[in-house]
């Protein structure tokens, strides 16, 4: 029977291969793990399918480091990657993904605003054929209106920009069939936005809607510059229009400053020469000064992206692992 229309997985029989492999990325979440790993790890059992849990720490600064050590040697099922620095979120979720082995992957918060008690929901749509179920948040009250105010116009943008449709209100929390997951760990750029990765291999989705909780512990690690250059990398990422859009703000101005040149040159030949103005000169010096600088920075930021992928560094270094073989060449 066709995959896309079977209502069952295939079994895979092989032991060594669990159900789900939960990929966490992680940087500074000291005060957290004890909870997260109480709760995941109580949560899995109960739920009775086979599991790895892969932990990234991402050049944690505090005692993550350490703790993930004390719970693999608790669980050989937690697995942990220790980077050399920190590398940013996406390249550590990436790094997880690399590592997966599971039947299906689903990445997960380590603050614990991704209920893992959608686990189980994720798996039944799976179980129907679905290759991707990703969770949609109903309410964000947790964070500020800034925030969510944000949020949904950066969706907007994108969405208006890109050729992709990238799900509104969702984070990376999401389940992924191994085959979708084969297919992202392909796409190697060093600028990493993964939920449009998620969304440009395609196949078959669902989603599950949630209400997004309080974090369990700590603080988070995002401020409004961060989400600022995180949108940028979005959005450089998956569309050229500003590029587009510089070209066609150039071809204005020139039009513009066209226009205005026959003006001035009507208005010698009627009414002779005047004093000229330095006022209206200092002002259409600035304005057309400014719109080239405008230009140059949209056209630097896809040239910087050009240089970064030229450079052709791999996408992290892991420093020591535990329970993980990691492949030589995964980091390319």
């Amino acid at each position: 029977m066709n995959k896309l229309t079977s209502t069952h997985r295939p079994v895979i029989h092989d032991q060594s291969v669990p159900t789900l492999s939960i990929v966490v990325p992680m940087f500074n979440e000291e005060d957290v793990l004890p909870i997260l790993f109480e709760r995941l790890g109580t949560y899995l059992d109960d739920l009775g399918e086979s599991y790895e849990i892969i932990c990234v720490n991402d050049g944690s600064t505090d005692r993550t480091a350490d703790l993930l050590n004390d719970a693999h040697q608790r669980d050989n099922r937690i697995k942990v990657l220790n980077f050399s620095r920190n590398f940013g979120k996406e390249i550590a979720l990436t790094a997880g993904l690399d590592v997966a082995k599971g039947q299906a992957v689903v990445p997960i918060d380590a603050d614990l605003q991704d209920p893992p008690e959608l686990i189980e929901a994720f798996l039944e749509k799976w179980r129907e054929g679905f290759d991707v179920v990703y969770a949609v948040r109903r309410q964000r009250d947790s964070d500020t209106a800034m925030k969510r105010w944000s949020a949904a116009k950066f969706y907007q943008v994108i969405n208006r920009l890109s050729g992709v449709p990238i799900p509104a209100n969702t984070g990376d929390y999401r389940l992924m069939d191994q085959r979708v997951v084969r297919a992202i760990v392909q796409l190697r750029e060093q600028n990493r936005f993964m939920k449009g990765l998620f969304a440009w291999v395609g196949f078959r989705h669902a989603h599950v809607a949630y209400d997004r909780p309080k974090r369990a512990a700590g603080e988070t690690k995002f401020n409004y510059w961060r989400l600022w250059n995180f949108a940028l990398d979005g959005i450089t990422g998956f569309s050229t229009v500003p590029l587009r859009i510089a070209g066609y703000i150039g071809i204005l101005t020139a039009l513009a400053a066209i226009v205005y040149g026959l003006f001035l040159m009507l208005r010698t030949m009627i009414h002779g020469v005047d004093v000229p103005g330095y006022a209206s000169l200092m002002v259409a010096v600035l304005l057309i000064g400014g719109l080239q600088l405008v230009v140059l920075g949209v056209i630097g930021e896809y040239l910087g992206r050009l240089y970064e992928e030229s450079r052709n560094r791999p996408l992290y270094i892991v420093e020591s692992s535990h329970g993980i073989e990691p492949d030589e060449d995964a980091n390319t």
